[in-house]
């Protein structure tokens, strides 16, 4: 195959994705990405609505200083592509019994919140809480989190620096058993558990090193005008500004190797691509279907077993006056379960639980009160598909978690159709060979952290970034991978350019013809 020695192919136009094309096309490499939907983004997408479109994936964004860096290697300021708001209120957490506590990004406000809510002892509980958690991602953000390779021996030395982060890396010992040994109050146990399910992992068996992911979040987290869906956009045309091609509706039925590294890729109509360098941003369960040599995919146990899913309604409506009234729904709402147990017992048994925690995203709810109907996402926790499986083990359509909102106060109108919910085989149909799961590879095991796939593969010249890939899940986590994987292709290069090209227009194709090239690049 003949090619451009520069040429990179990057397949999968996710965070991961964009990240890396944008970095490698800012190191003026010829980049071109290519995007099996129609949509750049991945998982970030979005639904219509009688509102507008409906964010279906991400709802806010953490770690700001991960986009911001993006945006300033690329030369833009990220001010000028999006408008983002700090929430004042991180959410609003309702039991069914009526108690309701709000939770900021603030450790004294918080404090005060917990303690007004369940008293003295639960305070000092939280603040013993807060200090241990952010000393434990402290201790992990540097070697663990923000490197593009995890080593044991990196996170033993950052722990024996703090004695009290200890406990929290106890072999064997689970989110919910170290919430359990800290907290007396049942509902505090409950709410701060349920951030292992931000990563896909199940509180009752993942590792209490989980803990830390509270501490993302508490630092703040930003809304994004126009959903975060904007952000995708706004990176594709940063990209494009750069010279960066991007494919979309351009699917990839094959890679190809050749003596002993990348060859090019095979798309879905038969046409081939020739190049060196190739970052698969995608699930690396698919890799072993999409390789013509399966031996370069990463090792099972990099990808099984896998995370969980979830039921995930988007649709418009309006709240209704009675109960809880307009005025008590926030940005972010999470109406519990009434027994955690009857949750993640059956998660952990690959069943969907029959009355999930149900997390409520108001995506109009960032300025003014909505006048009308307004956007809504809930998220329900849910198992990714078996092996194999093209249905869960409850593959009946579960009913709308409306009725069960109502025993709280909030009632909406009009019920959402059916069409309005993403199930997990739907998600494994978006995301073929993910079964669904919307983490990649469970977290749930001890040593989950450092079996991840990291960006480079056995395979010279093929590179992973996403989800799941390390450091794992969430925006701002792929956008990391997608920096490792760049720095990784820049490193292991054919050829480097003797100057740093002025950048010329590219473009955005959305059928299969190769969008041609200012002559000057």
């Amino acid at each position: 195959m003949k090619m451009q020695k520069d040429t990179v192919l990057v397949i999968g136009a996710g965070m991961g994705g964009l990240a890396a094309a944008i970095r490698l096309a800012a190191a003026g490499r010829d980049v071109t990405l290519l995007e099996a939907q129609g949509w750049p983004g991945g998982k970030m997408r979005t639904v219509p609505s009688p509102a507008g479109p409906v964010d279906a994936g991400p709802t806010v964004l953490t770690l700001r200083d991960v986009l911001e860096d993006l945006f300033q290697t690329a030369g833009a300021e990220m001010n000028t592509h999006l408008t983002l708001t700090a929430l004042p209120l991180l959410a609003r957490h309702f039991w069914a019994d009526g108690l309701q506590l709000d939770l900021f990004p603030n450790a004294e406000a918080n404090a005060q919140a917990i303690g007004a809510a369940f008293g003295t002892q639960a305070r000092h509980e939280f603040t013993r809480f807060e200090a241990e958690t952010r000393a434990l991602y402290r201790a992990f953000e540097g070697p663990i989190m923000r490197s593009p390779r995890p080593r044991i021996g990196a996170a033993a030395r950052a722990a024996l620096t703090r004695p009290a982060i200890l406990p929290w890396l106890a072999p064997g010992r689970s989110v919910s058993a170290m919430l359990d040994a800290r907290f007396t109050e049942p509902r505090l146990r409950q709410l701060f558990g349920r951030y292992a399910t931000y990563v896909g992992g199940n509180p009752i068996l993942a590792p209490a090193v989980l803990g830390l992911i509270w501490q993302a979040e508490a630092a703040g987290v930003w809304a994004v005008q126009g959903g975060m869906a904007a952000v995708a956009q706004a990176l594709a045309r940063v990209f494009v500004a750069l010279g960066g091609t991007l494919r979309l509706n351009t699917p990839v039925s094959r890679i190809l190797t050749q003596g002993g590294g990348v060859g090019g890729v095979q798309l879905g109509c038969g046409t081939i691509l020739p190049a060196a360098q190739i970052v698969f941003n995608g699930d690396p369960a698919a890799l072993p279907f999409l390789l013509d040599n399966p031996r370069y995919a990463p090792k099972r146990h990099q990808t099984q077993p896998r995370s969980l899913s979830a039921n995930v309604w988007t649709f418009a409506a309006t709240v209704q006056p009675e109960g809880l009234g307009q005025q008590a729904l926030a940005y972010h709402s999470v109406f519990f379960a009434d027994d955690p147990a009857q949750e993640f017992g059956p998660l952990a048994k690959g069943r969907t639980p029959a009355a999930p925690t149900i997390y409520v995203c108001a995506q109009d709810r960032l300025g003014a009160q909505p006048l009308g109907p307004e956007r809504f996402q809930f998220i329900l926790n849910a198992p990714a598909l078996a092996p194999g499986a093209r249905h869960s083990k409850d593959s009946p359509c579960p009913t709308s978690p409306l009725s069960r909102l109502a025993r709280f106060g909030l009632h909406l109108n009009p019920t959402p159709l059916p069409q309005a919910l993403t199930r997990p085989q739907d998600f494994a149909r978006l995301f073929p060979h993910s079964q669904g799961a919307l983490y990649g590879l469970s977290p749930n095991g001890a040593l989950a952290t450092f079996q991840r796939p990291t960006a480079r593969t056995r395979l010279e010249g093929l590179y992973l970034a996403g989800g799941g890939v390390h450091p794992g899940a969430g925006v701002p986590m792929a956008l990391m991978s997608g920096k490792h994987a760049a720095a990784a292709a820049l490193s292991d290069r054919i050829s480097a350019p003797m100057f740093r090209p002025m950048a010329t227009p590219g473009g955005i194709s959305t059928g299969s013809a190769m969008t041609a090239r200012a002559p000057s690049r």
